[in-house]
């Protein structure tokens, strides 16, 4: 089941050819993990949803509130029966059909989908996974790359890339040629105690989990948080890298090529976010 514009249908074909997320990439989203009927960080999430429609010059509706859009998130998950269960959400805001780059009017839709995820909890993965730089092309820096929008040949490029290759991930670079994001979350980087990861203004994507786990870093009083662009040259240097999103939680680097990676801090900063979880549920 779907939910389109607040109406539950079985049908998987409601998005036609005029559509302006189809046509041109005017949509953004945000992808949830929920569990038990509850998604997690939605705070977050809406007012990152909230801020990329207003950067996008979308019209935000009267009735987006928090409480309303989270009612839509639940009603979905109970219509696929995944109110009792972990669930993968996307919630996408696409301007009204109309125009062509220019758009007729800024007013907007929405479509929910909902879909189970085999693993109750976040799990830390400490087996091989090995990345690759990823330099065909570059990510420009600032503020539109740092959305959640459907604008994404450059991760799908690369995600083709890293599969032809045998690679578990890519690391993408801005056109300063520093390292911004993983093909599919916020990098990184642990140099002793001092955990380092690019600003927003490099380009990389305004992670949910990326802001959990610099609250925890900040929280802690075992490490430093510095937000400063890395260069490629720093990775074979450092003791350890992971990789962050919100549907997979903390996931360690073994391998970029021939350096090998620890996974200690990667560890202990997974177990203090699921003690923030179970906290705050």
């Amino acid at each position: 089941m779907i939910n389109d514009n607040g109406t539950l249908t079985e049908n998987t074909s409601i998005i036609d050819s005029n559509n302006r997320g189809f046509n041109y990439g005017d949509m953004v989203f945000e992808t949830m993990r929920c569990s038990i009927g509850k998604p997690l960080f939605w705070e977050d999430h809406y007012f990152r949803l909230m801020a990329s429609m207003r950067i996008l010059r979308m019209e935000i509706p009267m009735n987006f509130t928090m409480e309303f859009l989270e009612a839509q998130l639940v009603a979905t998950l109970q219509a696929n029966n995944l109110e009792n269960q972990t669930a993968r959400v996307k919630l996408a805001v696409f301007r009204n059909t109309g125009g062509l780059y220019t758009p007729k009017d800024n007013g907007v839709g929405f479509v929910i989908q909902a879909s189970p995820l085999d693993e109750p909890f976040y799990l830390f993965r400490d087996e091989a996974y090995e990345v690759e730089l990823f330099k065909d092309y570059y990510l420009a820096p600032g503020l539109l790359s740092t959305l959640k929008t459907n604008n994404r040949a450059l991760n799908v490029v690369g995600s083709v890339f890293a599969k032809e290759n045998n690679f578990h991930n890519c690391l993408l670079l801005n056109t300063n040629k520093n390292v911004v994001e993983a093909l599919n979350g916020n990098v990184f980087l642990v140099n002793g105690n001092t955990i380092k990861t690019p600003p927003l203004a490099d380009g990389c994507l305004k992670g949910i989990m990326r802001k959990q786990v610099m609250d925890l870093i900040t929280s802690s009083k075992d490490y430093e948080l510095e937000e400063a662009s890395i260069s490629p040259f720093e990775l074979q240097k450092a003791d350890e890298l992971f990789i962050t999103n919100v549907i997979g939680g903390i996931q360690p680097v073994s391998q970029y090529r021939k350096k090998v990676f620890a996974h200690k801090v990667a560890k202990d900063l997974f177990q203090k976010l699921n003690v923030k979880i179970r906290l705050t549920s």
